[in-house]
Formats: C-alpha cells, sequence, structure tokens
C-alpha cells in the first residue's frame, strides 16, 4: 500500500518493512506502515477492541479515539515517529508505534537513540503471538533507524504484555514508578533473543504445517459431476484412504437440488455449507483460482492445496498470477501447497487424509517424504510401495510458491511419527535456513536429500526462487557439513531411507559379511572398500546353506563386537536335478528376521539375487504399522493428530534452546524384528549402509559441537579491522565493491593476525636488486598480470634467486620470454620456507551466506575441483575437518616419506579468515593463494580482498516468509 499525497515528503514509504508472518496458531497475517490511507480502518479496529484493552494502552478509559488521535496514528514520518500494522483481510487486528524521545522522555530527533514503543492487539487475536512478531518487526526498523533502546510503561495487571517484554530475549531492565512498570530494552540482538525468534519460528511453522496435515474437514473445490477429472480423483482418493474428518464435494456448476456426490455432501460454494472447512483442495482451472480463494478466506478456511497448473512454469504471465494467488491467500491468513501440486497424504490413524492423486498410498510407517515434482513423487510413491516401506506424510508441493521443504522440516523435527525425512529439490528458496534447519533436524533423525536440477544454472519453470552462485559440489558439502545425507539419485534416496527407517544405526564402519555365493560375496568385500567402510573377509556358507546356516551365521556375526553391522548376501539354492529353487525367500527371510530380533541391535541388509518371495517377506513385518519412538523435543500443540485444546487456545511452550544434544543412536523398540531393508544390487546396499556410517559419525560430532578457540581473541583486533574497512569504503561506497590493493589488504589481514609477506614492485632490473638487497635473499621474482597470476607453469614465476647476478638474468629471461614489465608488473618477494602450497577463501553467496574453502594451491583444487567447503562461523572442528576432507590430504600428513607439515597452524588460519568473514560482512571475498605449509609454521604470499557494502542477512532480521 501506498501512502496518500498529504504524507510527509521527507521519507518515502518504506516497503521493505512490509512481511507476511506466520503466527502461533499456524495461520498467516501480514504487518506493514501504517499510512495516512488508514484512518477507516484504525477507527474500525478501535472500535472492536476491549474498554479492558483500551484501558490498559491508555492507562485511562478511552472509549473512541478522536480526529486528533487519528490523525496522530496514522500520520509517521518512518524515522521518529513509525507505527506498523497486522493485517488479517485487510483489516487491522493489532498496532504497534514507537515514538524517538530524549533522556528526559520529550520528542527528539537523531542522534538520540531511545523511543517509547506501545502496543494495541485485538481482543479475539490475543494469545495468537501477535505482539511478539510485531515486536520483533518495530525492534529491527528501530535498528535501522539509528534506535538502540526501547523504553515501555506498562501497568501491572497487563501481565500478558510484561511476558512479551520479559520473553523477548532482549537485555532489559524493569522498575516500579508511579503505579506502572517501566521497562526498557536494549535492541542488540542476543543469542538468546535470536534462540527465542527461531523456537517462535519453529513452533508456528510446524503448526502452521499440522493444519494442513490434520483438517477436521476438507472440501475438495472443483469436484466433477460426472466421475473422472482431477477434482473427483481427489475426492475418491480422500473417501478411499478412510478420512477421519468431514468432506464436501464444491462446484458452482452443481445443480441446486444435487445433495451428495460419491456419498459426501454436495454444494456450490464454501458459504453454502454452513460448518467451518479448515482444507480446501481446489482443482479449477486458474483463471477460476481466485474467486475460489475469495470463497474459502471470507469463510474460515485454514489452508489450501492447489493442483491447478497455469503458473509460474507457464512464464511470466504465470509468475505473475502465481504472485497474486500466495498474496490473496494470505491476506486471509491461508498457506499454500502449489499451486500445480500433487497432493499430501497423511497416513496417521487418527486422520488417514489422502488429499493427492496418487491412487495407492504406501501403508503408514516411518518416513516423511516432500518432493517438488508431481512426476518424481509418482515414481518414488510407487517404489516405496513395490519395497513394502510406510509413508507417515507424503507432500508434492509443485512450485511450492508458499509451503516449502523448509516448513516440512520444521513439521517433521518434533512429529513423533516420523524417524526419517526424505525430500527431492528442485531448488532452494532459502539455503541458509534449510542448512540451519536440516542442522537441528539431522540431530535427532536422518535427513536425506536428493538436488535435482544441479548443474542447468537456473531454476525449473515454476520455481521463481533466487539463484545461488556456489557451485553443486559446495551445496554437496555444505549439507554434509549440517547432517545431511545427500545422494545423487531417487533410487539411492530410497535404498538409504528403507536402511535408516527400520535400521539402527552403526556403531562403526565395521561390516561383516555372509552368504551362499563366493562371488557375490566378493562383490559386496569390494563395495565396501570402495565407499570407505572395513569389512571382515566375506564368510561364504557354499550353496547349500540352508535358512537354519542363514540364521546361525547372521546371529553369530550380531554377537561378535568385532563388527558393527552385517550384510547378508543370498542366491537361488540348487536342487539335485540342477534347477533353481526360487521358492523358499519366506523360509529364509522368517530365519533372518529370528536371528535378527534375538541379537545385539545392529544394522542388517541383505543383497539377494532372483530369490522369489524374499524381498517381499523381509519387508512385510510389523514396522510399517506406526511404532512408540523415542521423540525429538517436542511442544505439545505440535501433534500429527487432531488439533489439540491447547493448540485452539495458542497455549505457548518455553522458548526452543536450539537443537541440544543429539538422540541416542540406538534402535528403536519394535524395529530390530521389523523389517529388513532388501536390495537387488551389493552396490546399491553398501552404499545406503555407508551413508548410515557417516550418518552415525556425523550425529556422535554433533552431540559435542566444536568451539572457537580463545586464544583468538587476543590478537585479534575486531574494532580497529571494522575502523579500516569504514575508511576503504569511505562514505558513499559503490554497490559494487571493490577490490583492495595489496597493501590495503595486508593491512586488513594483519588486524586479524594474518601475515602476508610482503611484495616490492619491480619495473626494472635495477628496481628488482634494490628491493632483494631490502628484503634480503634469496628472493623469488614473479609477475602479477592477471594472466600469469599463480601460474608457474608459464614461466611467470623465478625461485630461489640467490644474488643479484641470478636476478638480474631471470629478469632479463623473464621479459624476453613473456613481454615488457609494463605487461608483467614483476615483483620481488623473499622466499618462504618450503612446504606444500595451498589456497584459503572465503566467499559471500548471497543465498548461502559465507562459506570458507581449503585446497592445495595449481591443478588439484583448479582442474580436478579438490576443494573442501564449510559454512561460515568455523569452529575448531570444522577446520580441522576442512584440511582432512580434500581426496589430496595425505600430501599434508607425510605422503611418501616426506615430513608432515605443521596442520595446526593451518586450522588457525582457516579459523582467524572464517572470524573476520564473520565478524565483517562487507567483507564479500578473500583469497590467500598460495599458503606454503611447511613442518613448521606457514607462510601466506599473496592475497586479494573484496570489500563491498554488506549484503542483508535475513536470517538475523524478524520472522518473514518469502516472497519469491
Amino acid at each position: 500500500m501506498q501512502p496518500a499525497q498529504e504524507q510527509s515528503p521527507h521519507h518515502v514509504y518504506p516497503d521493505h518493512w512490509e512481511a507476511d508472518v506466520v503466527l502461533r496458531d499456524g495461520g498467516t497475517a501480514r504487518i506493514r506502515p501504517i499510512t495516512a490511507d488508514d484512518a477507516e480502518r484504525l477507527v474500525s479496529f478501535y472500535e472492536q477492541v476491549s474498554d479492558e484493552s483500551k484501558y490498559y494502552r491508555f492507562f485511562a478509559p478511552y472509549p473512541r479515539l478522536s480526529d486528533r488521535d487519528v490523525h496522530r496514528f496514522t500520520h509517521h514520518d518512518y524515522v521518529d515517529r513509525v507505527g506498523l500494522a497486522v493485517t488479517v483481510g485487510g483489516e487491522f487486528i493489532a498496532t504497534v508505534r514507537y515514538d524517538r524521545i530524549d533522556e528526559r522522555g520529550r520528542p527528539a530527533s537523531a542522534p538520540a537513540d531511545e523511543a517509547e514503543v506501545a502496543f494495541l492487539v485485538q481482543d479475539a487475536h490475543q494469545g495468537r503471538g501477535v505482539a511478539s512478531a510485531l515486536l520483533e518487526h518495530i525492534a529491527a526498523v528501530a535498528r535501522e533507524r539509528g534506535i538502540r533502546r526501547f523504553a515501555a510503561e506498562v501497568l501491572p495487571a497487563n501481565t500478558k504484555m510484561i511476558k512479551v517484554f520479559r520473553d523477548a530475549g532482549y537485555t532489559q531492565q524493569r522498575s516500579f514508578e508511579d503505579g506502572s512498570v517501566h521497562l526498557t530494552l536494549d535492541l542488540e540482538p542476543t543469542a538468546e533473543s535470536l534462540a527465542v525468534q527461531r523456537g517462535r519460528e519453529q513452533r508456528a511453522e510446524a503448526r502452521s504445517v499440522q493444519r494442513l496435515l490434520a483438517p477436521g474437514s476438507v472440501a475438495v473445490i472443483g469436484a466433477g459431476r460426472t466421475p473422472g477429472g482431477v477434482g473427483r480423483t481427489v475426492l475418491r482418493n480422500l473417501l478411499g484412504a478412510g478420512f477421519t474428518g468431514r468432506t464436501y464435494a464444491v462446484n458452482r456448476a452443481f445443480a441446486a437440488d444435487l445433495a451428495t456426490v460419491d456419498g459426501v455432501p454436495a454444494h456450490r460454494s464454501i458459504g453454502e455449507i454452513g460448518e467451518p472447512v479448515d482444507l480446501a483442495v481446489v482443482a479449477v482451472p486458474a483463471d477460476r483460482v481466485p474467486e475460489a480463494v475469495e470463497d474459502c478466506g471470507e469463510h474460515g478456511v485454514q489452508g489450501l492445496v492447489v493442483l491447478s497448473a497455469g503458473y509460474a512454469e507457464w512464464g511470466a504471465e504465470g509468475r505473475d498470477r502465481q504472485r497474486e494467488l500466495v498474496r490473496q491467500a494470505r491476506s486471509y491468513g491461508m498457506r499454500i501447497i502449489g499451486p500445480n501440486a500433487f497432493g499430501l497424504i497423511n497416513n496417521a490413524e487418527t486422520v488417514r487424509l489422502n488429499a493427492s492423486l496418487a491412487p495407492e498410498p504406501p501403508a503408514p510407517g516411518r518416513i516423511g517424504l516432500f518432493t517438488q515434482s508431481g512426476a518424481i513423487g509418482i515414481a518414488l510413491l510407487s517404489g516405496l510401495y513395490r519395497r513394502g516401506a510406510g509413508l507417515s506424510t507424503f507432500i508434492s508441493a509443485g512450485n511450492r510458491a508458499d509451503i516449502s521443504g523448509n516448513d516440512f522440516l520444521q513439521y517433521w523435527y518434533e512429529d513423533p511419527d516420523t524417524d526419517v525425512a526424505l525430500l527431492y529439490l528442485e531448488s532452494l528458496g532459502n539455503p541458509r535456513k534449510f542448512t540451519r534447519l536440516a542442522r537441528r533436524t539431522a540431530a535427532v533423525k536422518p535427513v536425506v536429500v536428493v538436488k535435482g536440477a544441479r548443474h542447468s544454472g537456473s531454476t525449473p519453470p515454476g520455481h521463481a526462487v533466487p539463484i545461488s552462485r556456489i557451485p553443486d559440489a559446495t551445496v554437496s558439502a555444505l549439507m554434509r557439513q549440517a547432517g545431511v545425507i545427500r545422494v545423487d539419485t531417487v533410487t539411492e534416496m530410497v535404498d538409504a531411507g528403507l536402511l535408516l527407517a527400520d535400521q539402527p544405526l552403526p556403531a562403526g564402519p565395521r561390516v561383516a559379511i555372509l552368504g551362499n555365493s563366493e562371488s557375490l560375496g566378493l562383490l559386496t568385500y569390494d563395495a565396501c572398500l570402495a565407499e570407505g567402510l572395513r569389512p571382515r573377509p566375506p564368510l561364504d556358507l557354499t550353496t547349500a546353506a540352508t535358512p537354519q546356516d542363514f540364521r546361525n551365521a547372521l546371529a553369530e556375526a550380531l554377537a561378535d563386537d568385532g563388527c558393527d553391522s552385517v550384510i547378508v548376501t543370498a542366491i537361488p539354492w540348487v536342487g539335485e536335478d540342477g534347477e533353481a529353487e526360487a521358492g523358499d525367500g519366506e523360509v529364509l527371510a522368517d530365519a533372518l528376521h529370528t536371528a535378527a530380533a534375538a541379537g545385539p541391535a545392529k544394522p542388517v541388509a541383505v543383497v539377494h539375487v532372483e530369490i522369489g518371495g524374499l524381498a517381499e517377506a523381509l519387508a512385510a513385518a510389523t514396522s510399517t504399522v506406526a511404532q512408540p519412538r523415542p521423540a525429538a523435543p517436542s511442544a505439545p500443540e505440535a501433534r500429527t493428530g487432531a488439533i489439540t485444546p491447547e493448540a485452539r487456545t495458542g497455549a505457548t511452550t518455553p522458548p526452543d534452546p536450539g537443537p541440544g544434544p543429539a538422540a541416542p543412536l540406538t534402535g528403536a523398540p519394535g524395529t530390530r524384528a521389523g523389517r529388513i531393508p532388501a536390495y537387488p544390487a551389493a552396490e546399491r546396499a553398501v552404499r545406503a549402509l555407508a551413508e548410515a556410517v557417516r550418518y552415525a559419525q556425523w550425529r556422535r560430532q554433533a552431540a559435542a559441537p566444536g568451539k572457537v578457540p580463545e586464544f583468538l581473541d587476543d590478537t585479534i583486533d575486531e574494532t580497529g579491522a571494522a575502523e579500516l574497512i569504514d575508511t576503504l569504503l569511505g562514505p558513499d561506497p559503490d554497490p559494487r565493491g571493490r577490490p583492495l590493493a595489496h597493501e590495503e589488504a595486508r593491512e586488513l589481514l594483519g588486524r586479524y593476525g594474518i601475515t602476508v609477506r610482503p611484495t616490492l614492485p619491480a619495473p626494472d632490473p635495477d628496481s628488482a636488486v634494490a628491493a632483494a638487497a631490502l628484503l634480503g635473499y634469496p628472493v623469488a621474482l614473479k609477475t602479477t598480470a592477471p594472466h600469469l597470476r599463480h601460474r608457474a607453469d608459464l614461466g611467470g614465476v623465478r625461485l630461489d634467486l640467490s644474488n643479484e647476478a641470478a636476478l638480474r638474468r631471470a629478469y632479463g629471461e623473464l621479459t624476453d620470454l613473456l613481454g615488457k614489465p609494463a605487461e608483467l608488473r614483476p615483483v620481488v618477494q623473499a622466499m618462504a620456507p618450503r612446504g606444500v602450497d595451498t589456497v584459503v577463501r572465503a566467499t559471500i553467496d548471497p543465498a548461502a551466506g559465507a562459506v570458507l574453502s581449503f585446497g592445495l594451491a595449481g591443478a588439484p583444487s583448479e582442474l580436478l575441483g579438490d576443494t573442501a567447503h564449510r559454512l561460515v562461523p568455523a569452529t575448531d572442528r570444522d577446520a580441522a575437518e576442512l584440511i582432512r576432507s580434500i581426496r589430496a590430504a595425505p600430501v599434508l600428513f607425510g605422503w611418501r616419506g616426506a615430513a608432515p607439515v605443521d596442520t595446526a597452524a593451518l586450522e588457525e588460519l582457516l579459523l582467524r579468515v572464517s572470524r573476520l568473514v564473520d565478524d565483517h560482512p562487507e567483507v564479500v571475498s578473500i583469497a590467500l593463494e598460495p599458503v606454503v605449509v611447511a613442518p613448521q609454521g606457514l607462510t601466506v604470499l599473496g592475497a586479494s580482498v573484496r570489500l563491498s557494502p554488506p549484503p542483508p542477512r535475513t536470517d538475523l532480521g524478524p520472522r518473514r516468509l518469502p516472497n519469491y
């Protein structure tokens, strides 16, 4: 909304303050600045506020607003006086206002940095977390305008408002003066305020997903009058799944006297139903969707599943239509799955919802599945169904214009019915948030991801999201850092998901292999070695082995303390007549189940070749039905089943303290006697097991996270670096940023204890000799021209020049071979101790954030891509893993008899670079190349730094839904 003409012309309307937010009960609302056009809305809002709430706001009876009040509360300069409103359906439900004041409490302008703040929330919307969300946003606005503290006067009886301030997590002071509570809040974000904000975000977004997954009633808009069509198919699937709530068929073309369709009530609109509808499945042409959304919004529908196509996947016009769809739905407080969605499934016994186009949903189970592609969703459902796997929930989000994988990670984190989260993603709308949520979820349950569209360089049609510039290999490394199991194909995702859902995590990489085929055992052994596991020599039971022999061998392997997991290989038995006997699969499955149930909790997988009935028998186990499992930390309102009374009244839970310790790695009760995953190829079983081994190792490490060593604080001048950066950028910095000169970069890095060996220009031989005399022999002569930089293979570097004659000779050879000095830009640098050349980089990606990278200099990193990555800020563990995770890492640790280099010094350098980038977001790139790491110490020979005005940090700002 734009301001009226009489609005102050000195400050334009700050449209970047507008935001959609999810409230505590899962509904949405819009926060925006109040303008002069809002006078009627303000008066209407105030008339619906109770006398008690008015008294709490004004400390006296205040039945109505005067014209002067209305003018004051709707006219702001957006600097010293700011008002924000929360709207639903275009009408105000809450307001907040701040006025800048001086030390005596009188109206003031900058540089005064304190403001008085006051809230008013409509009684019908109290308890939904409206004031908490408003406080986050008005605090961010105040910080932007140079205000550092809020002052508030609250009546002691206004306990709800006092609690809002108290629970915000800001540093605050309270006193009792003249019959009121005086509160002062320091608006600088703290670890506690950030934890409170993210805890509220998690509960609200999880709740918004739960409202979609566990509705009390569903209306299918667009259900046809005759069988067939999308709407009628969804209606049939709802009824076929045995949905426990009420179901309605809606179509404006229904005859007035039509009472039922497929046995459910038929209506021409949502308004005709006359009862609350929680979820609407929209299956009408795109041009009729706005009418359906309006009908839903006006009659209190809580969420939409939009199956209709014709949106962003159709180009620019469709993208505009999609944005309008999201805007319209959110204006009514509704969230959307879709458009162009395949639907959603919730197998909870209390719900039994199949609001999708899938005719054969998998049985109830422990796996949650999210996909952005309907076609992939169909394939995954079919594959899971064939392999007897069970699902807790399934969502195919289509263009995912609103609800995304991040929302479902928030939900699955505390869902007691989901033990494994599988996600097929084609785009990441908010990679920084995804990695944060994935890390927290992975600390309590596995998260397996397939990333489609990895190499296209663009997002798929329909996915209007920011494009990240970081390579796919970097995305993969960052996912691994967050504990995500990244696989390449949907087949691998299902393979890993089956093992993780029904088997305990392995305690280590030691694998026992047993079976009745020596050849298949050797293939499994080789596959284990290729995946970095430690297999024991295969135990060949011979082709004469009986199911009892398998049972005894498996029981013995599980009881052996020297193995952490077991892979059973099996081929058909060959009878006396020479024909394969493939009909004993059920007998073998029973033997394996018996041994696994009686033995210690270790993962078991089966590799089989054409044994009839084996895979089915192994999958036909009680674990496909939801069983009691150890639950992640949960809020009482986040339940898979029906909405609880606490959730309806908006009951709250304490702020989320963060991921906390990792959950135990042992198997859950009942899973040992449950299904055993079977695979048709050794490589597939071993790859799934290897992913489980790596994930289990990450879980153990996540239980005791790394830290940034305190010794860094004594050698870092953060304030001095900030002042230097301000000076280098200047009062009016170029938005494109600027590279630092060599000496500027050396000075900035020096403030963080990073010493760069000096270089001196050598525009002619005499200057080179003078530089060498100053630096001391031996020296290096090298070019700095961009096309020759770091290219020793082109002859642009001469090393170990021990005297003047050698230096002059090298200078002549260099210029004769490569060109004139003005083109080569030669420099002289003192020689560093011999060691391994490495490269350290840090870059800022606008979507993923700051990324720290390490590799060996030259061909290993540039040609082979052997580079490791971690998100900033990096801990001591991250730094240690960074240098050990590249394939060429043995070179640093004494490969082929060489002396090991000083990896401790290298880890410290990585931590210093991470700290610099994390402390100063203006530092958008750093490249230290080469960094020569010797047996004792290291030397940074080259450095380049780029500064730029800091990009916005959306992950640190107030909660808001994305707008794509």
